[in-house]
C-alpha cells in the first residue's frame, strides 16, 4: 500500500508556457523540503495579468501535465481552470485543503513575490492555509517579508515565460528551455507564432 501523500507543495501560475525553469523551482523546494509531490496549478486568469492575451487554459493545462509526467514527484492540479474566473491563491488553497483533509502544503511563489503577499486577496488567511516558500530567480534578490515564510535557493535559469513565447514568434529554438514534449505542443498547436507581448 502506498504511503499517504501529506507534504505537497503548489506551484501556481500562468504557465504560458511551462519551462524548465518552473521546473527547476519545483525540483529544488522538493528536495530541500522533503515534500511528497508538487502541484503544477495553472491559473486561469492572473489578477495582476487582467488583459494580458494568455494562451487559453486547456492548452496552458495540457502543458504543465507534458512536463509534469516527466517527473513522479510532480503532478497537475486544474483546480483553478475548473473554478473559472480569476485566480487568487486564497481560493486556490482552500479548495486543494477541501479536496486533500491532513495535507500540509508549501506555496511556492518568487521571492519577489512575496513581499508583495500583503497585497493579495484575503492576505491574513493565507499563512494559516499554507507554509509559503520563497524561490530566487535570476535577477532577483531575496525581498524580506513581514510574514512567516521559507526561502530557497534555487540555481539560477535565465529563462521566463515571455522570452519563450518571444523566441517561438522569431522562429527561435526552445529545446532546452521546456521540456521537449512542451515544444512539441506549442508547434502542433501553432501557439504564440503571432500577437503582440506584454
Amino acid at each position: 500500500m502506498d504511503a499517504p501523500i501529506s507534504r505537497v507543495g503548489v506551484l501556481g501560475g500562468t504557465f504560458d508556457p511551462v519551462h524548465t525553469g518552473h521546473l527547476a523551482a519545483a525540483s529544488e523546494v522538493c528536495a530541500e523540503l522533503g515534500l511528497d509531490q508538487v502541484l503544477l496549478t495553472p491559473a486561469n486568469s492572473q489578477p495582476f495579468k487582467i488583459g494580458f492575451d494568455a494562451a487559453p487554459p486547456e492548452h496552458r493545462l495540457e502543458m504543465c501535465r507534458l512536463a509534469a509526467d516527466e517527473d513522479d514527484r510532480f503532478a497537475v492540479s486544474a483546480v483553478d481552470i475548473e473554478r473559472g474566473g480569476v485566480t487568487y491563491t486564497v481560493d486556490t488553497l482552500t479548495d486543494l485543503r477541501e479536496q486533500r483533509p491532513g495535507t500540509e502544503f508549501f506555496f511556492i511563489t518568487g521571492a519577489d513575490a512575496l513581499a508583495r503577499l500583503d497585497e493579495w486577496k484575503d492576505a491574513e488567511r493565507l499563512g494559516k492555509l499554507a507554509t509559503f516558500v520563497g524561490v530566487t530567480r535570476a535577477g532577483h534578490s531575496l525581498v524580506p517579508s513581514n510574514r512567516p515564510h521559507i526561502l530557497v535557493e534555487v540555481p539560477a535559469l535565465a529563462i521566463s515565460s515571455t522570452d519563450v513565447r518571444r523566441r517561438v514568434r522569431a522562429r527561435r529554438p526552445i529545446r532546452y528551455l521546456v521540456p521537449r514534449p512542451v515544444a512539441d505542443y506549442i508547434a502542433l498547436n501553432g501557439l504564440y507564432y503571432g500577437g503582440i507581448d506584454d
